[in-house]
């Protein structure tokens, strides 16, 4: 999808309508007073002040039908320019442009503004030259907006529109953004009862139902086995930390922002952790290490909280309690390049696995002029980023490189992955560490019998499972794949007088073989049941009658597929429990 605020001609499109668009909204509520109206990645909005009077669906069209009217009258759109005097007396009876005005730069001594017929507002432009260029437009929704975003302000209304340069566009953007709509996790999660939020919880703290909880498991189960063959060692450490252990790892200087405030507990003060590399860190410093030892792979399903703006979270994708799918791999330097190797290999196996094909390999890079923000020895970072360019050669990765992005302890590999809708997502990050042992006065012992400083690996597969699953629902629309669904089969009779009997008999031989697997014994015609089970979006459909109870057969559907297929009743429960055990994210048939 475009991004409208990157596009240089849609931004300029887009904010000439957002004009139009209040010009419409003056001449049908002459009262309305108005805020800002920015160009945004899916369009534009307006804040607007309409006084007691709060907009619902049905006057959006309204609003539109004036917008055509004037966009059909053609008139010029002219930009002026006048001082601050002057602007102060052109919109004196309006607080929130006056507002506007006394909070510019006072070095600015010339404030511009647009005009297009009776409608004029200041604005730095640029715009169109008239509105006849403003036809192909939609107004998308409302919503409530606190002004300057407080909420001690007045909440405004906030009218989101797109624009486009011809009707092709505008369709096959709306297209798309109801797409995006029918993919969101936020709905599927709530129809399919995956996860929740409530507001005595708090925002950004997603609670995981029955039929989620199953999910994240089943994808903790994956990746634990994954990474108990490479040779990870697991641990369980508290999610919370004094401060002492953040100032250690330098954590309170560079992410203080980004944690919850600390709370004092008798003489000690705590907060909850935002990272779990503090903490590993001590597991491994609990001992004395050996270089035969190396490396040493620390890894944790950590639950994690992060300080979210309550505006910036959204279902599972952005939270403020997470839990990460994270390890910390402590190496000599010789044994750097074999490990991240190993760390990339694995994220690419994953990604086989789960069939993610769009994505590419961002290099996050310190700025060397911010010393501020990153760690401050030259040596350092050179050495640490030229090691990371070297493996990603040799690996002949595709990658581009970010400047700024980098860790404030080193730089990182960043996977961001294409969804199925909506902008890149980051999933996998694997950082360089060489300034955490140092701070924790991590050693090893090497072949000479003298203690060196190790290097660390940081890195996550999934990122959090939170994030993963949301990329996941919206990937498959809900269909998961049998290994991940909650409910993997459903058993129904044909006619339960007659076919009741063999129906329990099945359900029981796959719930002794820790199936997910219900019985629908409902009174009920087979065509709604099946109808009921392909919107639950349950895989294996398991249809029972005479043919299957005299021949010891299973008969059974794909969900989405008319097809129906029948086999012996031994041999189907083998090619499931094949199935489920080789984590296929492809359904396949025989």
């Amino acid at each position: 999808m475009i991004n409208i605020k990157e596009d240089e001609k849609l931004s300029v499109l887009n904010h000439s309508c957002a004009h139009l668009m209040a010009q419409a909204v003056k001449h049908l509520y002459p009262d309305a007073k108005f805020w800002v109206g920015p160009v945004i990645e899916d369009g534009f909005y307006y804040d607007i002040d309409l006084g007691d009077k709060t907009l619902t669906d049905e006057d959006l069209p309204k609003i539109e039908k004036e917008m055509k009217k004037i966009a059909k009258d053609g008139k010029r759109i002219t930009r002026h320019e006048i001082s601050k005097e002057e602007a102060l007396e052109m919109f004196k009876d309006d607080p929130y442009k006056i507002d506007l005005i006394e909070r510019m730069d006072p070095n600015d001594t010339v404030i511009s503004c647009y005009t297009q017929g009776d409608f004029t507002d200041l604005c730095r432009g640029p715009h169109v030259d008239t509105v006849k260029k403003l036809k192909h437009f939609k107004l998308l929704k409302h919503s409530g907006a606190y002004w300057k975003g407080d909420s001690k302000n007045k909440m405004l209304q906030r009218i989101y529109g797109i624009c486009f340069e011809n009707e092709e566009d505008l369709e096959k953007h709306l297209e798309e953004l109801e797409e995006r709509k029918q993919r969101d996790h936020r709905k599927i999660g709530k129809e399919q009862e995956i996860f929740m939020s409530h507001e005595l919880v708090g925002a950004g703290m997603p609670l995981w139902l029955p039929n989620g909880a199953i999910i994240r498991k089943e994808l903790e189960n994956y990746i634990y086995e994954k990474e108990r063959k490479m040779g990870y060692q697991h641990v369980y450490t508290p999610c919370v930390g004094t401060v002492d252990l953040y100032k250690t790892s330098g954590h309170w200087d560079h992410y203080k922002e980004n944690m919850f405030p600390s709370m004092k507990v008798d003489d000690e003060e705590f907060v909850l952790r935002p990272m779990n590399c503090p903490h590993h860190m001590l597991v491994y410093k609990n001992k004395l290490h050996s270089y035969k030892e190396l490396p040493i792979r620390i890894g944790e399903f950590a639950t994690d909280f992060r300080y979210e703006a309550s505006g910036a979270v959204k279902g599972l994708e952005r939270v403020r309690c997470m839990c990460q799918n994270d390890a910390h791999l402590f190496v000599t330097p010789e044994q750097i390049g074999d490990e991240f190797k190993k760390v990339v290999s694995l994220i690419l196996d994953v990604y086989r696995d789960f069939g993610i094909k769009d994505y590419k390999f961002r290099l996050s890079l310190r700025d060397p002029e911010d010393k501020e923000k990153y760690f401050d020895d030259d040596e350092m970072w050179n050495n640490a980023e030229d090691k990371l360019r070297e493996v990603l050669n040799e690996l002949r990765v595709d990658y581009f490189e970010a400047i700024g992005e980098a860790a404030f302890y080193g730089p990182k590999l960043d996977v961001e992955v294409k969804p199925a809708v909506g902008p890149d997502v980051t999933l996998s990050t694997c950082q360089l560490d060489f300034l955490l042992p140092r701070r924790f006065d991590l050693t090893y012992i090497d072949s000479n019998g003298k203690k060196k400083t190790p290097v660390v690996l940081h890195r996550a597969i999934f990122g959090t499972f939170d994030r993963f699953t949301a990329f996941l629902i919206e990937e498959t629309k809900g269909v998961f794949p049998t290994f991940l669904a909650p409910v993997q089969v459903t058993v129904m009779p044909v006619n339960n007088n007659y076919h009741l009997e063999y129906a329990n008999e099945v359900y029981n031989a796959l719930k002794n073989k820790n199936v997910r697997v219900e019985l629908d014994d409902r009174e009920e015609k087979l065509s709604y049941k099946m109808r009921d089970a392909q919107t639950k979006k349950i895989p294996i459909i398991l249809i029972l009658g005479d043919k299957e109870k005299d021949d010891n057969l299973i008969s059974y559907r794909r969900h989405g597929s008319n097809k129906t297929y029948s086999v012996d009743k031994d041999m189907f429960v083998e090619l499931l429990l094949n199935e489920i055990k080789d984590k296929k994210t492809k359904n396949q048939d025989q």
